[in-house]
This record gives C-alpha cells, structure tokens and sequence, in this order.
C-alpha cells in the first residue's frame, strides 16, 4: 500500500461521520457537445461524497436500526465506500451506483429508496425486508464524483507501488492519460473502474496479463473495484450467492428503435457469451453458475414495472446493445458468479446533459428497481417468461460499449 492511501486510511475514521470532514473538490459544470455554443449544464442538484455521508447518517439514525450503515472500503484518494443494508431475507439484491463519476441519477434513487425502505411499514415494506436482503453501495466511485467525470483518480505508477510484480509492464488498456475539452486526464490520470473487475474473485494481477483488451478480464488492481469485489464475497460467504446485481449507470441521447421518442433508460441482461455456447466456451468453468434465464427475468421485471407508468416517458424503455464479451465488468464478472444481473443505463451523462429532467430519470431508476426487489420479494420474477426479454424495444444506436 502507498505512503499516501496509508495517510489517508489513518486519517479516514471508520465512524460515519467522517465523512463530514473529508475534502469535497469543486466539480466542475458538464457542456454539451452536440450544442455549438459549447452550452454548460448545471450538476449542483446532484450530491457531493460529504452529503452523501450526511444522507446515509441521517437514514441510518431514522430508521431506528432498520437500515445498517457501514465503510466497505475507501477510494484512491481517501474517501469512505459505504454500503447501507436493509432487510433480513435469505434472497440477496446487491444495488451499486456512480461506478463512473459522471453517471449521477442512480446516487439519488438509492438514497431515496434506502429512506423509503427504512421507514415505510405498510405490508408491502414489511414483506421486502423479510423477504429480502438488501445492500446498496452508493457512489462507489468518489473521486471521480468530485471530479465529475468518469475515470478514478490513481496513477499508473501508484499501482506499481501498490504491486511490485507490475513495474515496468505496461499499463492497462482502461488507463486514461488524455487531454479533452472535458478533462485533463494527462496531468491527473485515472482508470475506468468498469474494467477492471475479474470473474475469478480470488485473482491476483500477473504481468503476463497486461495491458489487456476489453474482452478479456480485468485484475482489481483498482480499491473501488476491490471494495465492491469483497463485498460481494462477503455476501457469497454469508449467504452462499449473490441472487441479484444492479449497477446503475447513464449513457449518452438516444431513440427508440424505429421511432422518433427519445429513450429514457435502456437496461440489459447481456454482458458475456453464455458459457454453453461455442462464443462463451472461454467461460466454460461457469457454465453450472450462470443463469441467463433469471438475468432476463429480472430486466422484463423491471421493464414491466415502468410500463405501468402509462403514455407517458416511462414508456421508453429500450434494450442496451447485445451480444456482448465484456468480462472485465461488475456485470460481466458477477453474473458468471451466479447472480442475475442488470444493468440500467439513463440517458444523458453530466457533459451532455447536466441535471436536466433530474426528478423524472431518478424516479425511472427507482420504479424499474422497486419491479425488480417486489419480483423477488413475491417470488413472482421466478414466473415471468423470460422470452419476453427478446420483445423489448431496441435503442437505434450503434453497438458499443460505454457501461
């Protein structure tokens, strides 16, 4: 470990106010890109890691010792990974948000749904937290946070300091080191923390296994990653299986397939080739783990819910692209774990978009999780036709891989 993460540990008490000390940096306003003027868009309705500490201690205190909150972990720079527990089921929802530090709305609806979960005591509350055991991990990614943009704040040198077996080799393909209109990742470099999660929760990184590629595994050489990786096998020791993972992101404007309607969330269950298939046979020892079926189960669980909304926004809920190998993610190294995994993608990133329709995207986020923890909850997602996942809505974009 670095002289400065054992500062900052030192310095980072494991109390839940701690938070409220820790340094909060100006983040900066998002611009457009697709605006000539170059247009600025206001984040300051979005919340900061020092009020993000504040909300979870002030829900743990209302809750009455409904809601647990506790430090997972802590980032590069310092700064506390949470994870907030409720209920005392058998069946395990792990829900995460702001993997990427421009992707905001799912932070909200968390926060939302936490004080919601732990105060509400009609039957359909009291029904989730038997049933159910929920853990939420809240902006898991707080430097980027406060620096708003997508990356973590960690040198490639950091890492050599922090694995000796990597010096010298070169540094991963999800190191930012460039300079754009938005961020100056030359002078303040970073990772993309969504690469960098390995389907073998036990692996150690080897330098035979860098600089990588985005279909291969990544190494948990990142503390956001191992944060989020422990706690999952945390869980898998407590429980025996993570049942469900949810990891909340945005992306940039798009139409549903076909129509002029501008897509409100895109959500899929698609993140690496079955490993019964001939595509997935590098997969091969998961095979008895993964379980697509109940992925797609809960992605129609969730669409299903937001239908309910009626002619409305709501309504355009789409498919993320398909056919996917990205292993080196959350999604892609946790659902060949076992879990059933979704991923939600809202439109319109910070840069692209600011704070704009804020109330109605974090309220999409909540609904589409809320159909997923009630499917669980009721046994009901165990009954849905998982053929149905086929009958959502593509979005009329071009394959990538920004999640």
């Amino acid at each position: 470990m670095s002289k400065k993460k054992k500062l900052a540990l030192l310095c980072s008490s494991v109390v839940l106010s701690a938070g409220l000390i820790s340094p909060v940096y100006a983040a900066p306003n998002g611009t457009n890109p697709g605006t000539p003027e170059n247009q600025e868009y206001s984040i300051s309705g979005f919340i900061s890691h020092a009020e993000l500490s504040k909300k979870l201690q002030q829900i743990e205190k209302s809750s009455s010792g409904l809601v647990d909150v506790e430090v997972a972990g802590y980032s590069n720079q310092g700064r506390e990974i949470y994870t907030a527990t409720v209920g005392t089921g058998d069946k395990v929802i792990l829900l995460q948000s702001e993997i990427h530090g421009n992707e905001k709305t799912g932070t909200a609806a968390l926060l939302n749904m936490l004080q919601q979960l732990g105060s509400n005591n009609s039957e359909e509350f009291q029904r989730i937290r038997e049933e159910v055991t929920i853990v939420a991990m809240p902006m898991i990614n707080p430097d980027a946070t406060e620096l708003n943009r997508r990356g973590n704040d960690l040198s490639w040198s950091e890492v050599e300091e922090d694995f000796p077996q990597l010096s010298g080799v070169e540094p991963s393909w999800n190191y930012y080191t460039y300079t754009n209109q938005y961020w100056d990742y030359a002078s303040n470099p970073g990772f993309d923390v969504n690469r960098d999660f390995n389907p073998d929760l036990d692996y150690e990184p080897q330098a035979e296994d860098f600089p990588g590629t985005s279909s291969e595994p990544g190494w948990y050489i990142t503390p956001e990653a191992q944060t989020v990786r422990d706690v999952y096998k945390g869980l898998m020791n407590e429980f025996g299986k993570v049942d469900v993972f949810v990891d909340l992101h945005h992306q940039g404007e798009y139409f549903v397939e076909g129509t002029d309607d501008k897509v409100t969330l895109s959500i899929s269950g698609d993140f690496v080739p079955n490993p019964n298939s001939e595509e997935g046979d590098k997969y091969r020892e998961y095979a008895d783990t993964y379980n697509e079926e109940f992925s797609k189960q809960l992605n129609v669980a969730a669409y299903d819910a937001l239908q309910v909304k009626g002619n409305s926004p709501f309504d355009n809920i789409t498919l993320y692209p398909q056919n996917l190998d990205l292993p080196g993610t959350a999604l892609g190294s946790f659902a060949l774990n076992g879990s059933g995994a979704v991923l939600f993608e809202v439109t319109g990133q910070t840069q692209s978009y600011g704070q704009k329709k804020r109330g109605q995207l974090v309220k999409a986020v909540e609904t589409g999780v809320y159909g997923i923890i009630n499917g669980v909850a009721t046994g009901e997602v165990y009954n849905i036709d998982a053929s149905e996942y086929d009958d959502i809505p593509l979005t009329d974009r071009d394959q990538d891989y920004g999640f």
